[in-house]
């Protein structure tokens, strides 16, 4: 399919907007396995997830390897951030086939690890201000993000800060790599009732996923697809933490089993890192 695609990198986190319709998978099934089609088209985002721990100066050039090569096309409009206290991002338009959390404009119940929270927060105006930007620019494109780990996280916040600030209608989806649990339960049924296109893939015994943990309040929101340990198949998990043994809270109960390895991949062959 041809579409058109606003694209922000945040550390592993992409933003892309693109007149494609949205789907939801895996609603029937308690884990579900997907197709080679289903997984491949993941494989353009791992890219993009990979592509955000370059340098800005790499990927505002969008010269920035095999990364930047998977998706050629990419135009970026802004690249900034020290990969410290300020995670890369960007924003690019292409053409393919931070206010506070718990902030304002969510209630008192809604919790998020304050770290999280507070680099979300360092670079949520400048975000916001490039991708009302693009948007006018593009006007009705959709807005997919996608990150890995610590920009999973942030990923997930700029969902909703976007999908707060920006104007009624506008679709998100969001694909996130060896994401730790960001907030707790009361955040994880807000997720769930406010992003229906919630992706997060977790890979094998990657420990990253399961921390911090549920016994200190956190919970996962809805969406897992999870890589097996010994097969390499992915599977769909529907729900919060689902516990079967073929997704990440039954197949990895603890960090004794855990190999950081995983959380860098390969995720169908692709390795993040610049």
């Amino acid at each position: 399919m041809t579409f058109f695609s606003l694209a922000l990198l945040v550390l592993g986190t992409f933003v892309s907007f693109a007149h494609a319709a949205p789907s939801r998978l895996f609603e029937r099934a308690s884990v579900t396995p997907l197709s080679g089609a289903q997984i491949s088209a993941f494989k353009p985002f791992t890219f993009f997830a990979s592509a955000a721990y370059c340098q800005p100066s790499a990927t505002l050039a969008w010269n920035c390897g095999a990364n930047c090569q998977a998706n050629a096309d990419f135009q970026p409009v802004a690249s900034r951030g020290n990969g410290v206290t300020v995670q890369f991002f960007s924003t690019p338009w292409s053409l393919p086939n931070k206010e506070r959390i718990r902030p304002k404009w969510l209630n008192s119940a809604v919790q998020v690890h304050n770290g999280f929270r507070d680099n979300q927060a360092s670079t949520a105006p400048g975000i916001l201000a490039a991708v009302q930007q693009s948007l006018a620019a593009h006007s009705g494109a959709t807005v997919t993000m996608v990150g890995h780990s610590l920009g999973a996280a942030l990923t997930l916040l700029d969902s909703i800060f976007l999908s707060v600030h920006l104007p009624v209608g506008t679709q998100f989806k969001t694909v996130g790599y060896g994401m730790p649990r960001v907030g707790n339960k009361a955040f994880a049924d807000f997720v769930d009732a406010h992003s229906t296109q919630l992706t997060r893939i977790t890979n094998k015994h990657d420990p990253v996923p399961i921390v911090p943990g549920r016994f200190l309040g956190f919970q996962h929101p809805s969406g897992e697809v999870h890589i097996d340990q010994q097969t390499s198949a992915f599977e769909a998990c529907s729900g919060q933490e689902n516990t079967s043994d073929l997704c990440t809270v039954g197949d990895e109960p603890n960090l004794f089993v855990a190999n950081i390895k995983d959380h860098f991949g390969p995720y169908d062959g692709v390795t993040v890192g610049c």
